[in-house]
């Protein structure tokens, strides 16, 4: 007998519990940080303990994974890192081995966003030229931080999803003439069409194919400082029925579209696309960010909807979720419990990697946090809060689980899945202020836990 194997025997019989006939095996993340994605040990159940009932019978939708974006500043700063360094830290992030993250879904922008050190699209003009046949459109500026990152993150995961979502058209395609501000002219939307498939063609040339786009970031919001504008539902509904749908129909890239790629707070958009038969048949699904809002939007599109998709494909850590009990928290519940349940296929937080100052970026947020940070003065990385929420998920759903029924309460909520190898895998967050006892009931051994508040812990087991 193995060491570690009588260790943990003997952690059991502590318990005054048996060891089971199907191994349970945990990790706890403590609301102050102090335990991250540790190794801990379930027991026997407690009496008056909440009962937690796992029905891996009952199944919702298939997950495509879980992940960050990929953008000019996270890509800056993971190729700025010596080249041993990188392929360590990409491996960790990417990689499905035993305590690496296996993040397998990213996002990245066409064109700059606020993230990028200039603000940038892939056909610029000088001021009042334009370039109607895109003769000058190129994917140059993604070339040496971008595009190098995510082909390494391909090669440790050739599963890897990506997609990708414009901040804003080429400013000469605008009123205004900037990539500030502005609306799109109507008359360039069949330019506008064709400049996806520019990129989407040239992305898939360079390597890099690309399952899902959305049109338009944010399309509520024009920034003052970085690229952006607003984009009314009828209006994207017209954009993609009319140009943007058959032109990728057209192209035959297998490039799927997403609508709205915003807010909780108004459903009625993605709505009023989705009720356009010619964009609808478009459209395989809605993507969703946390600012504002309430995740349970996404139930109520989907219960209207419910032939199309549901991703949540961003949020960000920061300043205004300082600490882990505050920031982790909140991300397990809202993020990686609430969206899951409430039918997300992917979730998807903002930054993979900023630096010590929240950058580098131009215009936008000031006090964002990456899932890591890395000081290039230094080259140090540090996994903040967002790693370890993502990784209570990441590391043990697999692409093409299946989100399945268990009982969840405000106080105690839960998300399971049944992973295609038949294994299960459960979430648990304490958002209480006192410790709380479960018991997990699924099938034929029913097995309990202790978990302080504030804390959360993954289950996982074969049945």
């Amino acid at each position: 007998m193995s060491a570690r194997r009588a260790l943990v025997l003997a952690s059991l019989l502590t318990l005054g519990a048996a060891p089971s006939p199907a191994p349970v095996r945990a990790w706890l993340t403590s609301a102050d940080g102090a335990q991250r994605l540790a190794p801990v040990v379930v027991s026997r159940p407690q009496r008056g303990a909440t009962t937690i009932t796992v029905d891996a019978a009952k199944r919702y939708q298939s997950m495509v994974g879980f992940g960050a974006a990929i953008t000019d500043a996270s890509a800056i700063l993971i190729q700025g890192l010596p080249p041993a360094r990188r392929a360590a830290l990409l491996q960790d992030l990417f990689g499905r081995g035993d305590g690496e993250l296996g993040l397998n879904f990213t996002r990245l922008t066409i064109g700059a966003s606020d993230f990028s050190p200039e603000h940038y699209s892939f056909d610029d003009m000088p001021t009042g030229q334009r370039d109607p046949d895109l003769a000058r459109f190129s994917i140059a500026p993604n070339a040496k931080t971008v595009l190098p990152t995510v082909r390494q993150a391909l090669a440790i995961d050739p599963g890897l999803v990506v997609m990708a979502s414009p901040w804003s058209p080429p400013g000469w395609m605008k009123t205004g003439d900037s990539m500030v501000g502005g609306v799109l002219n109507p008359a360039d939307y069949g330019i506008y069409a064709r400049y996806f498939v520019r990129y989407l063609k040239a992305y898939a040339a360079a390597g890099v194919p690309m399952r899902y786009v959305t049109v338009q970031n944010e399309p509520d919001f024009s920034p003052k400082d970085y690229p952006g504008m607003r984009w009314p539902a009828i209006d994207r509904a017209r954009f993609i029925g009319r140009d943007l749908g058959p032109a990728l129909a057209q192209a035959k890239l297998g490039t799927e579209v997403l609508e709205w790629d915003h807010n909780w707070d108004q459903p009625e958009q993605p709505e009023t696309v989705l009720t356009d038969p010619a964009a609808a048949r478009h459209v395989a699904g809605v993507a969703w960010h946390c600012y504002a809002g309430d995740v349970a939007a996404q139930t109520r599109v989907q219960v209207k909807h419910p032939d199309k998709d549901v991703f949540f494909t961003e949020c960000s850590g920061g300043g205004w979720r300082p600490g882990w009990k505050t920031g982790f928290g909140d991300t397990i519940q809202r993020l990686m419990i609430g969206s899951t349940r409430r039918w997300a296929r992917g979730v998807l937080l903002w930054n993979l990697a900023l630096n010590p100052k929240g950058g580098p970026h131009k215009g936008g947020c000031n006090n964002c946090r990456g899932v890591v940070t890395i000081d290039p003065a230094t080259g140090t990385v540090t996994r903040e809060l967002e790693y370890y929420a993502l990784g209570h998920l990441s590391r043990f759903v697999a692409p093409g689980a299946r989100r399945i029924a268990t009982t969840s309460t405000t106080q105690l909520p839960t998300v399971a899945f049944r992973n295609p190898d038949g294994g299960l895998v459960l979430l648990a967050y304490n958002a209480t202020d006192t410790a709380a006892s479960l018991r997990v009931a699924s099938g034929r051994h029913p097995f309990g836990y202790s978990f302080p508040p504030g804390a959360a812990v993954t289950f996982a087991w074969r049945p």
